[in-house]
């Protein structure tokens, strides 16, 4: 007589210094578990590509399923740390991630929407607002994405470059999509969406969302459409009166790539706490820009010789975030726990993983 296999037990999570706690089950991700439980784990594409929800183990056995070496190489692994996008606790684990905080996440839903206006705010990036249903009530924090739903279950991730407040009156929110030529989703958007067509979107996803509970100076860094998530940020903070110092580099490869450089010089007439720094990398004689040039993150270098008492939200290219985190830790003196990113992965990048 064969006795039947007892079902694999699910794993507590623990996550210090904050102490929240939540149950993996067997063969869930780390990640997944949080966000299940309401848990403010920080994480960014979800597809082990990035690095932002890199967390150190203190306790236990963690195994990875498919990731990208830059995000986790084979030392650090060795050393501790985990990817809790693709890490499967194996026992009980205990992780210490000092970006969670005690706030409840929003509940993810899945939800139709529908295409209000298409807006070509530069030759690559098309602006485009979503209407929502009314009478489903859809929370989020300036900053968090939302993903798409294909035909065939692929997704893509945009992130929300408006403030949730904006959505009163007229729930909707608007994204900020670059053309990438050959890319069957944003083909799509460039050459057939249309107004009123229907699409499926899940979300909220996503950490990068600001931090209220200090008065520290911010440093928003943005490069190429990492300006969609940073002019929530703008937004939010601008209707919660908060007036802690802040600077804003946007950097792209031409002016035109400052696709709303004009908006941004508004809010920073308007805001005496607000401070704009663009920066091109490789203007033309033709674009006769006199402003800042070469990388937007070495533009914080240059201004910044102490970063030590300031918060940093960086978004766009993974390389513009890497460098970033690694130079501003290292050389600023900028704390680990207080470099907030969300790293634009291309469905190419998710695709170099290796195991």
């Amino acid at each position: 007589m064969t006795r039947p296999v007892p079902p694999s037990p699910a794993h507590p999570i623990t996550v210090q210094p904050s102490g929240r706690s939540f149950e993996a089950q067997p063969g869930e991700t780390i990640l997944g578990a949080a966000i299940r439980a309401g848990v403010g784990l920080p994480y960014g594409c979800k597809d082990g590509a990035c690095g932002s929800c890199k967390c150190k183990k203190i306790e236990g056995t963690v195994v990875h399923g498919e990731h990208q070496a830059k995000a986790l190489s084979p030392e650090e692994e060795a050393a501790g740390w985990v990817l809790t996008c693709c890490g499967v606790a194996q026992t009980p684990v205990v992780l210490e991630s000092r970006q969670v905080t005690d706030e409840s996440a929003y509940p993810i839903k899945k939800l139709p929407v529908r295409v209000s206006a298409l807006e070509k705010v530069s030759h690559d990036v098309m602006r485009v607002r979503l209407q929502l249903p009314a009478a489903d009530t859809f929370r989020y924090h300036a900053g968090q994405y939302i993903e798409f739903i294909l035909r065939d279950g692929a997704r893509r991730a945009y992130s929300m470059a408006n403030a949730p407040h904006t959505q009163e009156g007229a729930p909707g929110v608007e994204l900020h999509i670059r053309h990438m030529p050959g890319g069957r989703f944003t083909d799509h958007v460039f050459a057939t969406m249309i107004e009123k067509e229907i699409l499926r979107v899940e979300g909220p996803f996503g950490s990068f969302f600001l931090r209220e509970d200090t008065a520290k100076p911010v440093v928003l860094l943005a490069s190429g459409t990492g300006f969609a998530p940073v002019k929530a940020l703008i937004e939010h903070m601008r209707h919660k009166g908060l007036s802690r110092p802040t600077t804003l580099y946007w950097g792209g490869r031409r002016p035109g790539d400052l696709y709303m450089d004009a908006w941004v010089r508004e809010q920073a007439a308007a805001l005496p706490w607000l401070r704009y720094v663009p920066v091109v990398s490789d203007a033309l004689p033709e674009d006769a820009w006199t402003g800042r040039t070469g990388f937007v993150h070495q533009a914080v270098l240059d201004d910044f010789a102490d970063l030590s008492g300031h918060q940093v939200y960086a978004c766009g290219a993974p390389i513009v975030v890497d460098s970033a985190r690694a130079a501003y830790t290292a050389q600023r003196g900028l704390p680990p726990e207080e470099f907030y990113a969300d790293a634009f992965t291309s469905e190419a990048d998710k695709h170099g993983a290796s195991a």
